[in-house]
């Protein structure tokens, strides 16, 4: 499908938006669920095949708790807020009954990876993000499906993992640190993220005094500890008492979680209707993207290693690309902003252009590339969180811009 131009001129069409949406559609309901369900969903045992090549092949029967949490997330959203089919509810409730019988209930984590089956393969242990992303799959199927225990369950992972974060004791492996130096970390903004983007969702659908006081503290860690007020940068890495890492790790700017931080930091301000906080994540958000901008190839960058050194991974990743446009997204419903909607035009021009694989069977979107996005492999993985979570979004937020055009509404403005 030809790429749509957006503009200043014809951002409020009703045409244009329209074909913006169906093009949207097309991406969720025709290329990637029917991918999903051909190739990756186990009908059986539940869950997600976590290795499948682009074109389809099962290279491994293997699952991992990151991919069948976010794969119930994905499914139980969907149900929520665009489709009522049932099989979508039965498969997250299929995959829920599989992620609690990997666990053993001694463990303090899910585990690392298990079998078809769900038995534990003991690769490794799990981390601190499986437990947070099974809660943020409880809290979805709680919403879709009316089950109050689930919403209580999620509560209980989500204070049980924040509490093993902020002991003296916590340590976290790092897998994309810029120095071998610190493998583990103590203070990761990428945590706080996690767990401020689930307590807002948890709060969404219920009221409660100690998630909201969690929510604070997160607010506060990501605006002012993991913030360099000389870079205007959040950096990734921090020490429990405050004091500096030294300048390797200090200048270490995981952008694309900066990114992906700032967006959510946008939405729990639209939930607190705190403006002034809307304002400051969306002019941090704009300043991030456009340190990540690769001006000569296209797309964003998502590891910057060095700051002031301007050193960056030169490879291009999907979920950080899909990141930018969540965050365009919710400041072209907010704002109509003019900055937003160029740059979700040119992103998405670009994402048409590197990532979609339009020969293959349901057009696969490349999870990752060099920074050409001209190396061709067969894939080892389907994106199945940002990227779904992406089309979700980009369709609910497309509508609601239709419906205000549609009532004759001068304004986005809430």
């Amino acid at each position: 499908m030809n790429s749509i131009q957006i503009n200043r001129q014809t951002a409020f069409t009703n045409e244009t938006l329209y074909m913006m949406l169906e093009q949207y559609k097309q991406y969720l309901f025709d290329d990637y669920l029917p991918f999903i369900d051909e190739y990756v969903y186990d009908k059986e045992h539940g869950g997600y095949f976590w290795n499948t090549s682009y074109k389809g092949k099962q290279l491994s029967s293997h699952k991992r708790t990151w991919y069948d949490a976010r794969g119930t997330w994905v499914y139980s959203y969907l149900y929520k807020v665009l489709d009522t089919d049932p099989q979508y509810l039965e498969r997250a409730k299929q995959t829920l009954k599989l992620l609690f019988k990997a666990k053993d209930t001694g463990a303090r984590f899910w585990p690392w990876s298990y079998d078809q089956a769900g038995n534990d393969l003991q690769e490794r242990e799990g981390d601190i993000y499986g437990n947070l992303f099974v809660a943020e799959a409880l809290a979805a199927y709680s919403d879709a499906s009316g089950e109050q225990d689930a919403w209580d369950e999620a509560k209980n992972i989500l204070q049980e993992a924040f509490a093993l974060y902020q002991t003296k004791e916590y340590r976290y492996l790092l897998e994309y640190t810029p120095t071998k130096d610190y493998p583990e970390a103590e203070e990761i903004l990428g945590h706080y993220m996690i767990v401020l983007h689930l307590c807002t969702t948890l709060l969404r659908l219920q009221a409660d005094t100690e998630l909201e006081e969690i929510a604070d503290y997160c607010l506060e860690a990501l605006l002012q500890k993991h913030y360099d007020a000389e870079l205007n940068l959040m950096p990734e890495l921090r020490s429990k008492a405050g004091s500096g890492l030294g300048e390797s790790l200090d200048q270490f700017v995981y952008i694309g979680h900066a990114i992906e931080t700032l967006w959510m930091i946008m939405d729990e301000a639209k939930r607190r209707k705190d403006q002034e906080l809307f304002d400051l994540a969306a002019s941090r958000f704009k300043f991030h993207v456009e340190v990540a901008k690769d001006d000569l190839f296209g797309g964003f960058f998502h590891c910057l290693d060095h700051a002031k050194e301007n050193r960056f991974l030169l490879d291009k990743v999907l979920w950080a690309q899909e990141e930018v446009m969540v965050g365009c997204l919710i400041l072209m419903e907010e704002r109509s902003d003019e900055w937003a909607y160029h740059t979700f035009q040119n992103t998405l021009q670009y994402l048409q252009q590197q990532f979609i694989l339009d020969h293959l069977p349901y057009k696969p979107w490349k999870i990752n590339g060099n920074r050409q996005m001209n190396r061709e492999e067969e894939g080892i993985r389907i994106e199945n969180y940002h990227h779904p979570r992406h089309l979700i979004f980009g369709i609910l937020t497309l509508q609601k811009i239709i419906n205000r055009i549609t009532l004759n509404l001068n304004s986005y403005e809430k």
